[in-house]
């Protein structure tokens, strides 16, 4: 899913690379908490359990690193054997207390996921919306800066504008963000729960998706063109023709010139209406 990182971690932050000064500590689990700019909202249980597991077994081989908060430390790196560790009993984890600002928080958290491939196609794609509003930054600047490119980063944001009953369903990952960049194309969008509900009932892969949703656009009615609405004045004038000629009036006005139209339906009716135009 998140390909493209082939650098490690300290090639974006130098800053983390291990330091003669740096001291392994163990603090008390308790005074940790989870980094605020994680992007990673879900957490597989199976994961934490296997963790927990071998953490109970060999301890914690690899220190968190953290940074100091006004209360306690946050997590920059390392929240998995964080919840791991909890879950297993531990009252102390072993850590590397690191300085960096709230930026290269939300960098760090994001590079780290990508380069485990942790994210799904959405949390990818909020990560990516956060980093830009909060940094103010532009999809071209926040590419150079994550190694991908930016024609990655803006067909994941594009994923944002789905309904949340889909995008839940590609967190779940019971639809691929194939199938979503595919539902993005659907110009009837009150056809999409049931396009998506046909996409789950018949296993239909991205490909005959896409083929779908074109026979489904073609077949979309015409809109209706709105009837341009007339002057209050042109309507008031028709209306007192009409009274005066006894018959139906339509004044046209264009950009340059305008024309009446006086219907008449014999001979007799336009020698009428003649008359009453001489007089």
């Amino acid at each position: 899913m998140a390909k493209g990182l082939g650098k490690g971690l300290n090639a974006f932050f130098p800053e983390l690379e291990m330091k003669e000064e740096d001291q392994i500590q163990e603090i008390a689990i308790k005074e940790c908490r989870a980094n605020p700019y994680q992007p990673r909202k879900v957490f597989s249980a199976d994961a934490i359990e296997e963790l927990k597991q071998s953490i109970q077994e060999y301890g914690i081989l690899q220190p968190l690193i953290v940074r100091k908060s006004i209360k306690g430390y946050e997590i920059v790196a390392g929240e998995r054997r964080f919840r791991a560790a909890k879950a297993a009993g531990l009252k102390k984890v072993p850590v590397i207390v690191k300085t960096l600002d709230d930026e290269k928080m939300m960098e760090l958290a994001l590079l780290e996921n990508l380069q485990r491939e942790d994210l799904t196609p959405i949390e990818e794609a909020q990560a990516y919306s956060n980093l830009m509003k909060e940094l103010d930054i532009t999809q071209e600047i926040l590419s150079r800066r994550l190694g991908k490119s930016r024609s990655h980063i803006a067909n994941l944001i594009r994923l944002l504008t789905l309904p949340t009953e889909i995008s839940d369903l590609i967190n779940q990952g019971e639809l691929s963000m194939g199938h979503g960049r595919a539902l993005l194309g659907l110009k009837d969008k009150k056809k999409l729960q049931p396009l998506v509900e046909k996409i789950q009932n018949e296993s239909l892969n991205v490909r005959q998706v896409e083929q779908l949703i074109i026979k489904m656009n073609k077949n979309l009615p015409e809109p209706e063109k709105k009837k341009p609405v007339k002057d209050i004045f042109l309507v008031q004038t028709e209306s007192q023709l009409r009274n005066q000629f006894g018959t139906d009036v339509t004044i046209h006005r264009g950009k340059r010139k305008g024309k009446i139209e006086i219907q008449f339906f014999s001979d007799e009716d336009l020698e009428r209406i003649l008359n009453v135009l001489n007089k």
